[in-house]
């Protein structure tokens, strides 16, 4: 610093010396002109104004006349005299001073009474530097001599070298105050944050803080500020990546993280390349204001994934559904991700509005949703949202085809329910590459399924792949009653696959997870955690000494109603927590112009105003409902400040609230209440287990909860964050892609011909 610090003041000395110098010699260049100008111009009215004296005393035709009118003139500022020649050059009268110093008749007069006009210019009398004007006398019209005006220049050396040293001072006074300000400036606004920005750094590497982003104000080198953070985040993620490896590795156990899945994957793909295709990009650029921002929506399948398209330069193709997603995407749509270290590509598809709500809001969601729910609502199939489906499955396998017609042996994974027909549709181009799909959703028994006019296309679209991934293995063996029933085909239930034309599909239950729980605290500041959930409590106007909670989309699978009329039982059976018990539903409206959603939230807000109406005491409520989108940082605060969480879904595939909750818990309490409906139940088995139909049920859960023994609480969550731990969301891409890249596909390669895919050998 120091170093840079003396380059940068020996650099402004040497600069502004010599611009300094540079404008001053434009100046005294440029004043030296002026006064040579001015004092030609008053030398020629002089000479002028004389002259014509000089010609009437030439007629008295006396010499001592013309002295007499020389002598009368000579006393003006900086004029040495004046000389009168006769035509042949010989002076017959001289100023006094100028006679010292003038020994010849100079050349100047002799040529203006040659051309008969007046002549100035500077020249030196014995080394003094004068302006001489001359110009030719008349008599009736004829030359009869000359004049010469004689003034000293040397003022103007004079003030010349008085600008000089006046511009050699300021120079010296600007450098100075400049060196003081720029001292100033280098300690104040670039070492100083280079300071705290080294000793945040030490910090950090030392441990004494946990975030990257307790960064300090770092505004002049931003561009560098946000590199630093990603190395620091990159550092400490492989610090703790490493301390968890040094935990496992002495516990003699073995547990999935980032870094594993991405060398696993990376392994398994062999060099080869992994295509995901989703329905939700990953990154979504929203303009905000002059500014597009990338955002990352809240989906645990980025987390999952990610790590696995970075080992293996992968490619994501996904709806482009940001306002500002087209502006940022190359000719071919692509663009590479992450923005601050990009190591992945995104290809963005782009539907219209009607593909859209005939595709997405459509068939997917008016009908495969409440279809595989069995939540008590109609599923709606129209034949033009179906012709929709088809045509984007389509669009997206046109994408799809692109980014692989260069790649040997893809490895293809398709998200959900939004694409069941895309698999055949990869099969049937390139048979060669590896695919499988993850059914995010429950799959019903054949009789609901049933209801579909298209199950058979979609079956069919579905067995395309090579791999077929639930929840559970009871979603496995109800598809695979569907097809038994639906299509002609062999069903292998010894090794859960199906064989139809030549292609095998092995169905296997892959249940999704979070991100690995950090490890319980066990020095955990209790005190602090008050004052944190009491600061929050305060800010919703919440003063009970109990608090329950409920984050879900308002959706009709997630039982809010019936949760709601559960707790509206609690306080009828147990009056004692009136006014001591307030329950929290985080409500994040979905869908909104779907009819069913609509109508959905205005029955949700009715049934929280008409029990808050019946047992509203004062400034208590027994419900409070937050009916906007949260942040998962703004979510995990209400997870750690509250008592109970419930998780009353009426049918769900997985429901990753529940292992959201627990994984928040590090000071291990807290008590979550979860429907024997939801595919989390199958591993959550210290939780309290309900049916959310039943109401009384779930509100003796909600007592028991309550009343529940610390210890108790404490070793049902230890058990099941040791659950999430052992099975987090690195396990589930882990296993899935593992088990798509050992499937053995026979066949030749990019022939036409479909390659028969086998069970992989025990």
């Amino acid at each position: 610093m120091r170093l840079l610090s003396l380059r940068l003041i020996v650099s402004l000395i040497v600069g502004i010396t010599l611009v300094s110098l540079g404008f001053s010699y434009y100046e005294v260049v440029r004043e030296k002109f002026a006064l040579r100008r001015e004092l030609e111009r008053r030398a020629e009215v002089l000479g002028e104004s004389v002259a014509g004296n000089i010609e009437k005393s030439w007629e008295d035709g006396s010499d001592r006349a013309l002295q007499r009118t020389v002598d009368h003139f000579g006393n003006r500022e900086h004029l040495l005299g004046f000389a009168v020649s006769d035509r042949e050059g010989k002076v017959i009268a001289i100023s006094p001073e100028l006679a010292k110093v003038l020994n010849s008749t100079p050349r100047d007069l002799m040529q203006a009474m040659v051309q008969g006009h007046g002549e100035s210019s500077y020249i030196r009398l014995n080394g003094r530097p004068v302006n001489i004007f001359a110009l030719p006398l008349y008599r009736q019209d004829e030359i009869v001599g000359g004049l010469l005006v004689v003034h000293d220049a040397d003022y103007i050396r004079a003030q010349n070298l008085r600008t000089w040293r006046e511009a050699f001072v300021t120079v010296l006074i600007q450098v100075f105050l400049i060196v003081c300000i720029t001292v100033l400036i280098v300690r104040w606004s670039i070492a100083g944050p280079i300071a705290r920005a080294a000793q945040w750094m030490r910090a950090l590497r030392t441990g004494r803080i946990s975030s990257p982003h307790q960064m300090p104000d770092l505004d002049l080198f931003k561009p560098l500020a946000w590199e630093v953070v990603g190395l620091t985040e990159s550092l400490s993620q492989a610090r703790i990546a490493a301390e968890q490896e040094a935990r496992l590795r002495e516990a003699g156990e073995s547990m999935w993280t980032a870094d594993r899945l991405a060398v696993q994957v990376e392994y398994r793909l062999g060099g080869g390349r992994l295509f995901v295709v989703s329905n939700r990009e990953p990154y979504i650029h929203e303009r905000k204001g002059k500014t597009v921002e990338a955002v990352v929506p809240p989906s645990g399948l980025v987390t999952a994934l990610e790590p696995v398209l970075d080992a293996c330069d992968g490619t994501w193709i996904a709806h482009g559904s940001g306002d500002a997603d087209m502006e940022v995407v190359d000719s071919h749509d692509r663009l590479r991700v992450p923005p601050r270290d990009p190591r992945y590509t995104l290809r963005r598809v782009w539907l219209t509005k009607e593909e859209e709500e005939g595709y997405y809001y459509g068939f997917a969601n008016e009908g495969l949703w409440p279809l595989c729910h069995v939540a008590h609502t109609r599923p709606i199939f129209r034949a033009e949202d179906w012709q929709y489906y088809q045509e984007v499955n389509r669009k997206f396998n046109a994408a799809l085809q692109q980014e692989i017609a260069d790649v040997s042996k893809p490895a293809i994974l398709v998200q959900d329910y939004h694409f069941a027909l895309l698999p055949r549709m990869i099969k049937e181009k390139r048979p060669d590459g590896r695919v499988a799909i993850f059914w995010h959703i429950p799959w019903p028994n054949p009789e609901a399924f049933g209801i579909c006019p298209w199950q058979k296309q979609l079956v069919e679209g579905l067995l395309g792949a090579d791999l077929i991934g639930f929840h559970t293995q009871s979603h496995c063996n109800n598809f695979l009653q569907t097809v038994d029933r639906v299509v002609e085909s062999r069903v292998d239930w010894e090794h859960f696959s199906v064989a139809r034309q030549n292609h095998r599909t092995i169905v296997h239950p892959f249940p999704i997870s979070v991100d690995s729980p950090e490890d319980a605290a066990p020095d955990i500041d209790f005190k602090e955690e008050y004052l944190k959930r009491a600061a929050l409590m305060h800010s919703l106007g919440i003063e009970t000494p109990f608090v329950g909670l409920g984050v879900d989309r308002v959706d009709y699978t997630k039982g809010i109603p019936e949760r709601f009329q559960a707790i509206e039982r609690f306080l009828e059976k147990h009056p004692k927590y009136q006014g001591k018990f307030t329950f929290i539903q985080i409500g994040a409206p979905s869908r909104t112009h779907i009819r069913r959603y609509k109508d959905l939230m205005a029955e949700v807000e009715a049934e929280a105003e008409r029990i808050n109406w019946r047992f509203q005491s004062g400034n208590w409520k027994p419900i409070l409902f937050l009916k906007r989108h949260h942040s998962h940082h703004e979510i995990d605060d209400f997870y750690r400040a509250t008592d109970l969480c419930l998780v009353t879904s009426l049918h769900d595939g997985m429901n990753l609230v529940a292992k959201e909750f627990l994984a928040a818990r590090r000071d291990e309490r807290g008590v979550l209440i979860l429907s024997q409906f939801t595919g989390a139940a199958r591993e959550l088995r210290d939780a309290l287990l309900v049916n959310p139909y039943d109401i009384d049920q779930t509100a003796e859960a909600i007592r028991a909860a309550l009343e529940m023994e610390p210890e108790e609480k404490q070793m049902r969550v230890r058990n099941m964050r040791k659950q999430i731990r052992e099975h987090n969301i690195y396990g589930w891409a882990g296993d899935l892609i593992t088990e798509l890249c050992e499937l053995r596909l026979d066949g030749p390669d990019r022939t036409g011909a479909k390659p028969r895919t086998s069970v992989p050998a025990a």
